[in-house]
């Protein structure tokens, strides 16, 4: 069978700070963020099957992201927890959307949270093979299947 890689773009906004960290960083700031991901596997044979020659619909892939990471974090302002407990945000209405995580809010460890996100979500006979994820325009962190095996 031939394997065929699919790839969809999203863009979303997050707002974020580093704790401890010894830069600009360490201040809350946002990103207009760009995630590229990219699932392979084998076009659709079964001719009665409505999604004949697709590996994965566009719009199911879209709805597995939008759910799991967009909904969740667009316009989110996302801590770790070790920073979390050192401000008070519960009582103010600009950090009304937050999520806070077990880890430090990098991009390349938002790439590890997302991988491990949309895998669990995939089908079966599609496997995620990339993301990558832009945080500016010149700056972004990538996964790859292949350096994870």
């Amino acid at each position: 069978m031939t394997k065929i890689r699919v790839t969809k773009e999203f863009n979303f906004e997050i707002a974020h700070a580093l704790w401890n960290y010894n830069g600009p960083c360490a201040n809350i700031h946002g990103h207009s963020y760009k995630l590229f991901v990219t699932v392979i596997g084998s076009p659709i044979v079964d001719e009665k099957n409505p999604k004949l020659g697709m590996v994965i619909d566009f719009g199911d892939l879209k709805k597995i992201i939008n759910d799991e990471i967009i909904k969740p974090l667009d316009h989110a302002f996302i801590i770790s927890k070790s920073a979390s407990e050192s401000l008070n945000c519960s009582q103010n209405q600009m950090f009304e959307k937050q999520s806070i995580v077990d880890y430090q809010p990098t991009c390349e460890n938002m790439v590890i949270d997302f991988v491990q996100k949309i895998k669990k979500k995939l089908p079966s006979e599609v496997k995620l093979y990339s993301l990558k994820l832009h945080e500016t325009a010149t700056s972004f962190a990538e996964w790859f299947a292949s350096d994870n095996n």
